[in-house]
């Protein structure tokens, strides 16, 4: 069960090449989060943003996973699903020698990118 039960749904899932694939998500811009951050003009927090990614890894690789390490992460645009609550993540995934998880993303809004970051991750212990 998603830590952000009813926040967003995937509308699309394909994975395009062998480790690359993309997700079209569209955000419910009536979840409670948006209550908080902020009334009247909400926008997606980022850590919601970096959970979505982290759920949709652990969908394609079929396994829980643990957040090891961020890093090239930038915010470019706010995304305020009322007007954008459309949108597309790009994974492109890479296993390590050392079992963890290479995770590169970009989330894009229309022509707009919103959001780039490689996360690493390893398997969350049972």
């Amino acid at each position: 069960m998603s830590l952000l039960q009813g926040f967003y749904e995937i509308e699309q899932f394909v994975e395009q090449e062998a480790g690359k694939h993309v997700a079209s998500v569209r955000l419910n811009p009536h979840h409670a989060i948006f209550q908080g951050h902020f009334p009247g003009n909400p926008v997606t927090p980022g850590v919601c943003m970096m959970h979505i990614i982290k759920e949709l890894s652990e969908h394609i690789v079929n396994r829980p996973l643990f957040l090891s390490k961020s890093s090239n992460v930038k915010f470019m645009a706010l995304i305020n699903p009322e007007h954008n609550p459309l949108l597309r993540l790009e994974l492109d995934l890479s296993e390590g020698d050392d079992g963890t998880l290479k995770v590169k993303n970009v989330t894009t809004f229309g022509d707009t990118v919103a959001l780039k970051l490689t996360n690493v991750y390893r398997n969350k212990e049972a």
